[in-house]
């Protein structure tokens, strides 16, 4: 079994020694490049980059040294990398290379980062699991559909890597490996040239080790500062409106929102309950409507190439009205109206990122409720590692936030992480 591990340095500290001459991109790509053989037995890589040492060594030789410099760099496969295929875990989509990177990619080349390659998705960032496995334990699903991007992160391979959601792929995943994941808000970041599943929900997403590298990410990616000294409200969301909650979830939650109330945070319960069980459906509707709309070939031309869950999401989409999608847009804007009216100037929500921890198989990547009213209102979203069960697997937390609101997102993540982990 692979052995989890984070990466030697942080995030920043990687960045600052190959900045300073104490290590070399190319050394950095190498030794993540050796953990990948390290870790096969995870499967997280679909296909690696040919070109990942001669771009080190042009990283080293570059005058400018960006804040992401000498960055071994993960990319789902929904992502485009120029020079290599993207084949959304399906083998309809084609074979070739294609000859533009992504916006994210593209940005994240300009701040230094190296992509190391293609990480495992489900099959097009649905249900259909690809053969990555949860480094915490093989027999485990990693959580879908970013699956070998948070396995990846979570083996130590690279402290970065790019993944989606659309549904629960990041949340889940981040929350199954112990890594840190984030969501961005919906319609923030340019999302030219990612395969997107249903415009209205599809976001971009970042892992990392933990939390503090999230932030450092987060930051070089997007450009916005996060305020350190933000200290938000916490209302409590239990997640029992939705599913069946592990009991050691229950009391990883319990625990979490004593040590923020500990940290000096207003902490109290959300009572929400009503619209999230109504968003939690109309994100089924909205998702399902626009995926057989957006990629109509697909059902039409490749059904029988296709897995069964995508076939009936796609099947189900086409049976519902467009009378029926527009009402589910209007209940899901006027809960986001509510919720601004609920969270005021700062507060953010924390909850499960998922039922329990990682369940035993493979045949399939767990269940995304507890992301889905969160995911249908385009909110920020942070999974916090650092608890566990009895038995060593992960118990991710989420917080949950508006945009604009990071700076709370973080600051509540940052706490709830480093109290976690002790560091009182």
């Amino acid at each position: 079994m692979t052995e989890p591990t984070a990466p030697l340095h942080r995030l920043a500290d990687q960045v600052a020694a190959a900045r300073h001459g104490r290590t070399t991109v190319v050394e950095l790509i190498d030794a993540a490049l050796e953990r990948v053989d390290a870790t096969r037995d995870i499967h997280a890589w679909v296909t690696m980059s040919e070109h990942a040492l001669s771009d080190a060594a042009e990283r080293d030789e570059r005058a400018e040294r960006g804040a992401l410099h000498g960055v071994a760099l993960g990319v789902k496969d929904i992502i485009d990398v120029a020079g290599l295929p993207t084949r959304c875990g399906s083998a309809v989509t084609p074979p070739e290379p294609v000859g533009t990177s992504a916006a994210c990619v593209r940005r994240l080349e300009q701040l230094g980062a190296v992509v190391l390659g293609k990480t495992v998705t489900t099959e097009f960032a649905y249900f259909a699991p690809g053969p990555t496995r949860n480094p915490h334990n093989l027999e485990h699903t990693p959580g879908g559909s970013s699956s070998g991007s948070a396995a990846a992160v979570a083996a130590g391979v690279v402290p970065l890597a790019l993944g989606s959601q659309t549904a629960g792929s990041l949340t889940r995943p981040a929350a199954y490996c112990g890594v840190a994941g984030l969501v961005l808000a919906h319609g923030s970041v340019d999302m030219a040239g990612i395969a997107g599943l249903s415009p209205s929900l599809d976001s971009l997403g970042l892992l990392t080790p933990g939390v503090q590298d999230l932030a450092y990410a987060y930051q070089a990616f997007t450009g916005d500062h996060l305020d350190e000294a933000a200290r938000p409200s916490v209302l409590v969301w239990r997640g029992t409106e939705l599913a069946d909650i592990d009991p050691q979830m229950v009391t990883a939650l319990e625990c979490a929102a004593g040590l923020l109330a500990e940290a000096g945070l207003e902490v109290r319960e959300l009572d929400w309950s009503d619209h999230v069980e109504t968003l939690a459906a109309d994100h089924v509707t909205i998702m399902a409507y626009e995926a057989v709309r957006e990629a109509p070939d697909l059902y039409e031309q490749h059904r029988a190439e296709l897995s069964a869950p995508l076939v009936e999401l796609l099947a189900s989409g086409l049976a519902i009205s467009d009378e029926d999608y527009r009402a589910a847009i209007v209940r899901r804007d006027r809960s986001r109206e509510d919720l601004q009216d609920v969270l005021g100037a700062g507060a953010v929500v924390l909850g499960p990122a998922a039922p329990g921890p990682a369940p035993r198989g493979l045949g399939a990547t767990g269940s995304p409720i507890l992301s889905r009213p969160w995911q249908a209102l385009g909110l920020v979203a942070l999974t916090v590692p650092g608890a566990r069960t009895s038995t060593g697997l992960p118990l991710g937390l989420q917080v949950i936030g508006l945009p604009g609101h990071e700076s709370g997102v973080f600051a509540a993540a940052r706490s709830l992480e480093s109290r976690l982990a002790g560091d009182r």
